[in-house]
């Protein structure tokens, strides 16, 4: 989902460009946060459905544009979950679907094509965490690490990994503390964040140990616009050298928020920045619920404070206060020898996870249009900005509707340069015409 382990956001293929567009609707009656591909170039998905809210994967072929709009070439149910639990998951050496079912299950999902040229999902490999996992709990964060283990955490703070033994071996996190969101990985370990602290786990052995641990400002209470009572960040490695020196996530602290940067190494904390401060002026509070983009001596966080979803996750507290404008607001933020500090900072209202093309320098997303004070009638539109000044560069309006909410979900640009961006209701492709 955010293009890589180490959730950077960041992808080296450029994108539809600043236009004109073409732009193409698939409606699928389902939600769509989860849209990759692999190395065969099928676009997978995995989306719930508007009625039952049931995991359902999709496959998509993206070359065959005389596949009727709305219908995918194969399709497999999976055991419905949290509402997380259908959202993350990633694509493996051999092109399958690796996610975490309702039951505990890890499975691995393969497609092939049948001799008459209709395509099939299937059920290739599935390893049990109940074990790990308790029958109240369920799997929200998912990612593979450099030495072959599949790591896991669930909303109730259980971190663990499944190793080649095929047996999932955990550790708890303390009492109280909940993940949810995603987890991310990279060669110095494993990066948690709780709606408490961020943790560095990695494995010694056959356990899982903490390496480091961050406490940060998680505020006074929940923010309208964001989906649990801590930092919204899936953490974000990044770095000049590695790709992985450091490590980010933008905390809770009320009425301002900061992103704040560490050395994935030692969990040494680089610098602290507050943000958004644009999106602010008006003296509102601010909030992200986004993983930060991050690439070389760069992040870019997005604002969230305010957007209106439309469920949040079981236990996730009431919102302080209920409702709020949806203000939106980007900042740029740039490491330097002494610490960090803010490069830009703009307006935009994204709705959707912006991801980064290093191809063509543009950030992609989608903005909401209409008043801060939301309303089901705003429209909503393919947005491209400049990372070097966060201006905006290039729109194309996306069809209309409250059905056509992007929600905060994260986008995928193809090897062919399409955009094809998750909606409430299924997706929408965008490329250049």
């Amino acid at each position: 989902m955010h293009g890589d382990a180490g959730s950077s956001d960041v992808t080296p293929l450029p994108g539809p460009g600043t236009g004109p567009h073409e732009v193409t609707a698939f409606p699928m009656m389902a939600a769509c946060p989860t849209v990759l591909q692999g190395s065969d170039g099928m676009v997978v998905s995995l989306c719930t459905t508007m009625i039952g809210q049931i995991p359902t994967i999709h496959l998509i072929d993206p070359k065959a544009d005389a596949t009727p709009l709305g219908r995918s070439v194969a399709q497999l149910p999976l055991a419905k979950g949290s509402l997380l639990g259908g959202v993350y998951a990633y694509l493996d050496n051999e092109n399958r679907l690796v996610a975490v079912d309702g039951n505990r299950q890890l499975v691995r999902i393969s497609h092939a094509q049948n001799p008459d040229g209709s395509w099939r999902l299937e059920l290739a490999d599935v390893v049990d965490l109940s074990g790990a996992v308790a029958s109240d709990d369920n799997v929200t964060g998912l990612a593979p690490d450099w030495e072959g283990n599949v790591w896991f955490a669930t909303g109730h703070g259980t971190v663990g990994y499944v190793g080649t033994d095929r047996i999932a071996h955990s550790l708890a996190l303390p009492e109280g503390e909940q993940v949810q969101n995603s987890i991310s990985t990279s060669p110095t370990g494993t990066a948690v964040a709780t709606t408490h602290a961020l943790y560095q786990l990695k494995r010694t052995g056959d356990e899982v140990v903490i390496d480091w641990r961050q406490p940060y400002d998680r505020g006074p209470a929940r923010n309208p616009g964001q989906l649990s009572w801590g930092t919204g960040s899936t953490p974000t490695y990044f770095g000049p050298s590695t790709g992985s020196d450091f490590l980010t996530i933008v905390d809770n602290a009320h009425p301002t928020v900061s992103l704040h940067v560490y050395r994935a190494d030692t969990g040494a904390e680089v610098c602290t920045q507050p943000v958004l401060s644009a999106a602010s002026q008006d003296g509102s509070p601010s909030g992200s619920e986004n993983s930060p983009v991050g690439i070389g001596h760069s992040v870019y966080v997005a604002g969230t404070y305010g957007y209106p979803y439309p469920t949040t996750p079981d236990g996730a507290g009431p919102a302080v206060p209920a409702t709020a404008p949806f203000n939106g607001g980007m900042t740029r933020v740039d490491i330097d020898p002494v610490g960090c500090h803010v490069v830009w900072d703009n307006t935009i209202r994204s709705s959707a996870v912006p991801h980064l093309s290093t191809a063509d320098g543009s950030i992609y997303t989608v903005t909401r249009d209409g008043a801060a004070n939301t309303s089901p009638l705003d429209g909503y539109s393919f947005a491209v900005i400049d990372s070097k000044d966060g201006s905006q560069i290039g729109s194309t309006p996306l069809p209309s509707t409250i059905l056509n909410d992007t929600l905060q979900m994260s986008a995928l640009i193809t090897e062919s340069g399409e955009y094809f961006q998750g909606t409430i209701s299924g997706i929408v492709r965008v490329r250049a015409n």
